[in-house]
């Protein structure tokens, strides 16, 4: 359904040592980086990066309070390894690895929240 996604970020490298730690255990790792700009994909991956980090042009975009983005996540050890190393790296724990029997019976997912507002999570469905 989608092509790529960007994220806004207002400080570049605190922001790639956050989603760097968070997004290796899921198998995502950065591709390229300029002086505003990050993208993130598979190993190997050629062409516009799946996802990206961008410093806004003018002033700071604030993300809404709604936004959301969830991490396919292969294993439970993947989920964990997101938590661990974004809460690490200096993001807020907003819901530890565990099942979320509210969403579905095999929904194991984490949640945190980055430098800037935006909430992330990685989810594994058993």
């Amino acid at each position: 359904m989608f092509d790529h996604l960007s994220v806004g970020v207002a400080d570049l490298d605190r922001s790639l040592a956050l989603y760097d730690a968070a997004l290796a255990p899921l198998g995502i790792v950065r591709l390229w980086k300029t002086a505003r700009a990050a993208g993130y994909g598979p190993p190997g991956f050629t062409g516009e990066a799946p996802f990206a980090l961008v410093v806004p042009r003018e002033g700071i975009a604030a993300p809404s309070s709604a936004f959301h983005l969830a991490f396919a996540a292969s294993t439970r050890e993947a989920v964990d390894g997101f938590h661990a190393g974004a809460v690490a790296a200096g993001a807020a724990d907003d819901g530890p690895p565990g099942i979320r029997e509210s969403y579905d019976p095999g929904y194991y997912a984490a949640f945190v929240v980055d430098f800037d507002g935006n909430r992330l999570e990685a989810v594994l469905h058993e």
